[in-house]
């Protein structure tokens, strides 16, 4: 711990030296932490949450739980809206979200545990820039628009900030290589947030299947849930910026667009600019327990072709709204990915199958269910609690359930399932080189243009 904690010391000291040309706040004082009931100060982790909408928020509130992280600073380009969290309405009682929400939210909580009964000490930024710069802050929670991962989260890592990244990890392959790289470079602790690695049930379910229950796995059939937004109609018309909506910076690297309100927030998922929709959103989870039932969480399929999929002809929205593709592991093990209402993955090996749908599963033989790992079996990472295991991570400075490797790889199967069915034909993919053999067109594809200034 005294080396590694040596080389977070060191590196601070750097990124804040470097990032200080942008005239953003290296340090807060001392005194702005408080107590709160918190941890010594010696042992505190402390935590900035860069996207605070729905998601953001219910992460945040869950690192708020953890008695060792100090919230110190919240960063979102929405002020307030609850046109913000209109889709979360339901579980969150209409609450409004943003920058100023979020920060409330921890001032509040902070201030219920304070004897005082009172706490300041959060910042709210619209630029996730002043963040990064911050000397006293050791790890961020990344919880933006999918084109919104990549680039905070390699400059978090060059600062020395261990980074807990939502999924999908990346807009597309070369994205996602580039955080890889990053966490690697910089030696940080990653999660990816993708829960189920941190679930009991997937675990064992993924135990039953590497230990060979049900035989030699051959094929793998899944299915996530349709487009629950309808597009505008094809002669929507822009619409003004919202005075609570740094717009530009809500682009950031995406091109330059009029705004729409269907565009940004939680919307944002169905426009290719942004992100791969539902194939990347609900997929990220669905793939990546795949992934792990066929122990290839660093590596991939080698064949994508596309089965069926329907898209978009006009309108705003550009993602599929039907997805289906077939891939194919050097392994022999097939995948099968469509849409259809709820997640579903139905694993069939030469001596049984599992079937799991709505959170339950079944299987035969009816031997499965009673079945227990032995001693000397494969025994998978067990976590029960992924911002709890991110936490213990950064303390231990172990790897995580869900590290940008197996992240990235879980979610390069979405982006290049995407790419098949957009080209409409079957294509050769390498997994350790990360190209397609037989398409220059698909290649182009594993990347966009940034807007300018901003690069990885």
């Amino acid at each position: 711990m005294s080396s590694t904690m040596k080389r977070r010391t060191f590196l601070k000291h750097s990124a804040g030296a470097a990032l200080g040309t942008l005239g953003l706040p290296l340090f807060v004082p001392a005194g702005a932490l408080g107590k709160a009931g918190r941890a010594a100060p010696s042992e505190r982790i402390t935590l900035a949450s860069i996207g605070v909408g729905g998601m953001g928020t219910s992460n945040m509130r869950a690192f708020l739980a953890q008695p060792e992280v100090q919230v110190v600073a919240v960063c979102d380009v929405v002020e307030a809206s609850e046109e913000y969290g209109h889709w979360y309405k339901r579980g969150w009682n209409g609450a409004w979200f943003g920058r100023e929400p979020a920060r409330k939210i921890v001032e509040e909580d902070y201030a219920r545990k304070n004897p005082s009964g009172s706490y300041k000490g959060c910042d709210a930024y619209v630029d996730f820039r002043a963040i990064i710069a911050r000397r006293d802050i050791d790890a961020v929670c990344i919880t933006t628009p999918d084109h919104w991962h990549a680039i905070p989260a390699i400059l978090a890592a060059k600062a020395g900030k261990d980074v807990y990244c939502e999924k999908p990890l990346s807009l597309t392959v070369a994205e996602g290589r580039a955080m890889v790289e990053a966490a690697q470079r910089y030696n940080i602790v990653f999660q990816t947030g993708t829960q189920r690695r941190s679930s009991d049930q997937y675990r064992h379910i993924c135990e039953l299947v590497r230990n060979g229950r049900i035989g030699q796995l051959k094929r793998v059939t899944s299915s996530i849930g349709g487009n629950n937004k309808q597009a505008p109609p094809s002669d929507w018309q822009p619409m003004p910026v919202p005075q609570w909506l740094d717009y530009d910076m809500w682009l950031g690297p995406a091109p330059w667009a009029p705004y729409h309100k269907d565009r940004c927030l939680y919307t944002f998922r169905f426009l290719l600019d942004y992100s791969g929709g539902q194939t990347t959103n609900l997929g990220a989870h669905v793939i990546d327990v795949i992934q792990w039932a066929n122990g290839t969480d660093t590596t991939g399929p080698v064949e994508f072709e596309d089965m069926g999929s329907e898209w978009p002809t006009d309108g705003l929205f550009t993602t599929a709204t039907k997805v289906s593709f077939r891939a194919r592991y050097a392994n022999g093990v097939e995948l099968t990915c469509q849409t259809q209402k709820g997640e579903f993955w139905r694993f069939e090996g030469t001596e049984g199958w599992i079937e799991v749908q709505d959170n339950k599963w079944t299987g035969s033989p009816e031997s499965l269910k009673t079945t227990t790992i032995g001693p000397n079996e494969i025994h998978l990472y067990k976590s029960n609690d992924h911002h709890r295991n991110f936490v213990d991570c950064i303390k231990s400075r172990q790897i995580t359930a869900a590290p940008a490797e197996i992240g990235h790889r879980s979610t390069s199967i979405c982006l290049l399932g995407n790419i098949a069915m957009q080209l409409g034909r079957k294509l050769h993919w390498d997994p350790a080189a990360e190209r397609f053999t037989n398409s220059d067109e698909a290649n182009e594809m594993l990347h966009k243009p940034l807007r300018n200034p901003w690069h990885l």
